[in-house]
């Protein structure tokens, strides 16, 4: 009975941990991609700690001062979309491994996958 409802509690705290880092995954991406460039450059591992937490923060500062900025909405709907595409592919990667703990691969588990990423973009846009 425990097991049960630690899992509940589990699968709960991972679905609240995904919506609220969602809007995340684009600087997320960008500074680990900027990092693992700076690392394989020769930059070793505190530089490319540096350079992906620059690339990151920038990332996001740019992305809110662009979205602040600007009052056309059609720009707006731009930025918020480069920020929800990144969230969607995680929320739906993240949803398919969470469905393949209770159910076996097949069209429900891919369905639930769907939804979570269609539930994670909407909340990163």
């Amino acid at each position: 009975m425990l097991a049960i409802v630690l899992g509940v509690f589990g699968l709960g705290f991972l679905c609240w941990l995904l919506f609220t880092l969602a809007i995340y995954a684009l600087p997320f991406l960008a500074g680990l991609t900027a990092g693992l460039a700076a690392f394989d450059s020769g930059g070793g591992a505190v530089g490319a700690l540096i350079v992906g937490f620059l690339a990151g923060g920038a990332t996001l500062a740019l992305g809110q001062i662009g979205f602040v900025s600007t009052r056309t909405p059609l720009f707006r709907v731009i930025i918020g979309l480069l920020y929800a595409v990144p969230a969607t592919v995680a929320g739906y990667q993240v949803s398919f491994a969470l469905a393949g703990i209770g159910m076996s691969t097949g069209g429900w588990q891919t369905a639930f996958a769907v939804v979570g990423a269609i539930l994670s973009g909407v909340t990163a846009f």
